[in-house]
């Protein structure tokens, strides 16, 4: 899969309430058309007034959860982002809240090809958690070794991966 083509000139809003994060997804981003928002009421305001592809939501600071529900509102897929907020129980909380994609921002330089995840996946009616859990599995392992997260999110897991609430 070629992300870079898949995702030009695809719509985004970005929002995150730190420019230096805005910034780099721009750059990473720049053959989509993007709109950006450095807070929850800015985002809001987007995410109602704005046919996006894609919302890319910050959980921490902008409120991301609240944000995931108005994009929800308006059948905007979103893609939870965070760095703050990491934890097998957010990544419950987005998947049931109805995000399509939760990844750390420590993988940022993937974005492209999260993004692309994710269209893909809705293009061909498929559930977007089963690329991420691909992708980021290893991941998420390592960053939440000693929780035994796996094993205590099971249920979730394979009610989220396997099943899929976005098929």
């Amino acid at each position: 899969m070629n992300p870079e083509k898949l995702i030009k000139g695809k719509m985004i809003l970005i929002v995150d309430d730190e420019p230096d994060v805005l910034s780099t997804l721009v750059e990473l981003l720049d053959m989509c058309r993007i709109d950006t928002a450095s807070s929850f009421e800015e985002g809001k305001r987007r995410l109602e007034s704005e046919p996006y592809d894609i919302a890319i939501l910050d959980i921490m600071g902008v409120d991301g959860f609240e944000l995931l529900k108005v994009a929800n509102r308006h059948k905007i897929p979103a893609l939870m982002l965070t760095a703050h907020g990491l934890s097998p129980e957010n990544m419950k909380k987005s998947a049931e809240g109805g995000a399509c994609y939760y990844a750390p921002k420590e993988k940022m330089a993937d974005i492209q090809l999260f993004v692309a995840d994710v269209l893909k996946a809705i293009q061909s009616k498929k559930n977007p958690w089963e690329k991420m859990m691909e992708r980021l599995a290893g991941f998420y392992d390592q960053r939440f070794h000693g929780t035994n997260w796996r094993e205590q999110q099971k249920e979730f897991l394979e009610k989220t991966v396997n099943k899929g609430y976005y098929v």
